[in-house]
């Protein structure tokens, strides 16, 4: 703490926030403007429909994603038997594949003309659809189980760690009372995990308020669909607020939730380490069955998906490898460097003055940084459009008023408008991991430095910067494949003829051509797996 910190240095921080949250004030304003012609039409046709498929969506993969999961992390986390090593990482790699990717693999196998339909027909003589009942993919129930599969590792991670760290000797007690493993896991294990499920929970509901692109692609009319459709249909940028605010509600309503859950959260007794003995050891019949559940969810979920990408990839290799994917790779590589950086760096400052300074209120500047991490990429682009569309109107006027001829859309026309969205959503884990980073350092550090007169820009370079820097460079990884794989927000403020990865994958996946863009996804896959290995170690060091 330095008592005589400059305020200036807190007035950089509230600069910093106040820059951070004005897309969400900015779209709060926004809604509030009076618009009769389109939104009051939506009201009085579609808008009933879009709210209510969002909500059964939500309700639909938050419980998939719990049956999905609670299993699995009950058998990583309790039980002994063969290849739980292996699993127990395996099973998070569904995250590292986009949703839409997975809905477009299911839907060319599971359609009419899919191999899937093809052989049954072939196997039992059928000749047309009114000879059998098969389940259409394309509906609100196939977008749950493609979104149930993406998401369930969020529940399987918290629900696993909590299992974890629950008292052995609780365990101890309820065997000498008599309990099977299943009586143990029922009434002791299960409602004690209740918090950490509730946030799962959460975590899969919101994931589900955001998704885009698999909704689009099913062509089920969704809230997200709804703002995407206004904006670019109609627009209309107060309709597509009002609709933004309207999901704006839903996520902070499951945030306030998943609050409430864990509100009376205490951990009075915590597993530090579980031994081999200590787990349940699995009957052969019980291991093949848990073997056979794990290891079919991961095929479902990662490798299926993944072999027929790989697939795709191979076959029209010399297609895709050409000039236009190097360029969208340079688009991709060079706005995600840019992000990450303008990340690292705006944390650092922001978790420097909270460190620092003696007053209480300068750490709410990283607190109000942080909210954007909550807003959907569809919410986030127009909250982003609504001040740069103002601005760029303000330098058009302006430069009329001299004179001269006007810039155009100089913010809202080019790549900044992209960065600004990226850093706004994705700041939150850069501060995150730098604030993870200050609490190993110890504040005699700060002492001794202040002590042999060393200002505060000169403690930061000399004595925190180093010792950050792992922190830092954690953060920038993060950051940097998040911004490599957000879809949403890219797809809304691109500038016109520019494309990423991302987009340019779901424009295939969008025209039934995922084999063009197949080898853009794999390298989307691959960047997406780099933060599973990081939290799988990170995971390990910690459990040592």
């Amino acid at each position: 703490m330095i008592l005589g910190l400059a305020r200036s240095w807190s007035l950089t921080g509230y600069a910093i926030a106040a820059l951070l949250v004005l897309p969400l004030f900015a779209l709060i304003l926004q809604a509030a403007q009076p618009d009769e012609a389109v939104f009051g039409h939506l009201l009085s046709t579609v808008l009933p429909t879009y709210i209510s498929n969002s909500l059964w969506l939500i309700l639909w993969v938050s419980i998939g994603s719990l049956l999905l999961a609670l299993p699995c992390a009950w058998l990583m986390a309790r039980c002994e038997f063969v290849a739980r090593r292996y699993l127990q990482w395996a099973l998070l790699l569904p995250l590292a594949m986009p949703a839409y990717i997975v809905a477009y693999v299911y839907t060319d196998l599971l359609d009419y003309a899919g191999p899937v339909q093809t052989g049954l027909r072939s196997v039992f003589g059928w000749s047309s659809p009114q000879d059998y009942f098969f389940p259409d993919i394309r509906t609100l129930g196939g977008a749950a189980c493609v979104l149930s599969l993406v998401l369930f590792p969020y529940i399987y991670l918290l629900a696993r760690t909590a299992f974890m760290e629950q008292s052995l000797s609780l365990a101890h007690a309820s065997r000498i009372m008599g309990c099977s493993p299943w009586q143990s896991f029922w009434r002791l294990s299960l409602p004690m995990a209740r918090p950490a499920l509730a946030v799962g929970v959460a975590l899969v509901a919101m994931e589900t308020a955001a998704d885009f692109a698999t909704v689009n692609y099913f062509a089920v009319p969704t809230l997200t669909t709804a703002v995407y459709d206004t904006w670019l249909g109609y627009g209309n940028l107060t309709a597509a607020a009002k609709l933004s605010a309207i999901i704006l509600l839903v996520v902070f309503s499951l945030i306030g939730v998943e609050r409430f859950a864990r509100r009376k959260q205490q951990l009075f007794q915590k597993q530090s380490r579980i031994q081999a003995s200590d787990l349940y050891r699995l009957s052969p019949m019980q291991t093949l069955l848990a073997l056979g559940y794990c290891i079919t969810l991961l095929l479902l979920a990662f490798v299926l998906p993944s072999g027929i990408l790989l697939s795709y990839a191979i076959d029209y290799f010399e297609q895709s490898w050409d000039p236009i994917f190097w360029q969208l790779s340079v688009n991709s590589l060079s706005l995600a460097l840019i992000t990450s950086s303008v990340c690292c760096v705006i944390a650092l400052i922001l978790m420097f003055i909270r460190r620092v300074s003696p007053r209480s209120s300068d750490a709410l500047p990283s607190r109000l940084a942080s909210t954007g991490y909550a807003l959907p990429g569809t919410v986030l682009a127009i909250g982003v459009l609504v001040p740069l569309t103002l601005l760029d109107f303000a330098i058009n006027d302006v430069a009329d008023w001299l004179g001269m001829t006007g810039p155009g859309l100089l913010l809202t026309g080019s790549t900044v408008a992209l960065v600004f969205a990226f850093c706004v959503r994705f700041v939150a884990i850069a501060i995150g991991s730098v604030e993870t980073s200050y609490k190993r350092i110890s504040p005699s550090l700060d002492m001794v430095s202040l002590t042999l007169g060393q200002s505060p820009r000169r403690l930061l370079q000399r004595v925190h910067l180093p010792l950050l820097t792992k922190g830092l460079f954690a953060g920038a990884l993060l950051v940097f494949i998040e911004s490599m794989k957000e879809l949403p927000a890219a797809l809304l403020l691109r500038p016109i003829g520019f494309e990423n990865l991302a987009t340019y994958v779901f424009q295939f996946v969008s025209d039934e051509k995922l084999e063009h863009g197949a080898l853009p996804a794999i390298v989307i896959v691959l960047v997406g797996l780099v933060p599973l290995i990081y939290l799988n170690r990170s995971l390990e060091q910690d459990s040592r």
